[in-house]
């Protein structure tokens, strides 16, 4: 995808975000397809003015099957994220999960 207009940019990552903001457009389309209002988004991320949160909307709307198919790239991405970090987990983690079954006893 290209810099086609100033509400959506892809990042060096190829993680698609909001302006120049470090807010995924992921977290306000979902917001959008939950039903929320511009404005409630516009709260939950204060790092965005309203003009930006209807532009994304708008560049969602406009591109929906390429979003679309961003979105499900993404999906795929945290799933394989969330295995390693599962089958190798923290030393942190690890301790954690200890203290919880020791407490369960």
């Amino acid at each position: 995808m290209s810099q086609k207009n100033a509400y959506v940019r892809v990042d060096e990552n190829g993680v698609y975000r909001v302006g120049a903001t470090r807010v995924m457009l992921d977290s306000v389309v979902a917001a959008f397809r939950q039903g929320h209002s511009a404005e409630t988004i516009r709260q939950e991320y204060p790092a965005l003015s309203l003009e930006f949160v209807y532009g994304s909307i708008a560049y969602y709307l406009a591109n929906t099957t390429e979003v679309d198919d961003y979105l499900l790239r993404q999906d795929e991405v945290w799933a394989k994220a969330r295995a390693n970090a599962e089958a190798m987990p923290s030393a942190v983690i690890e301790r954690l999960r200890k203290h919880k079954m020791a407490d369960a006893k």
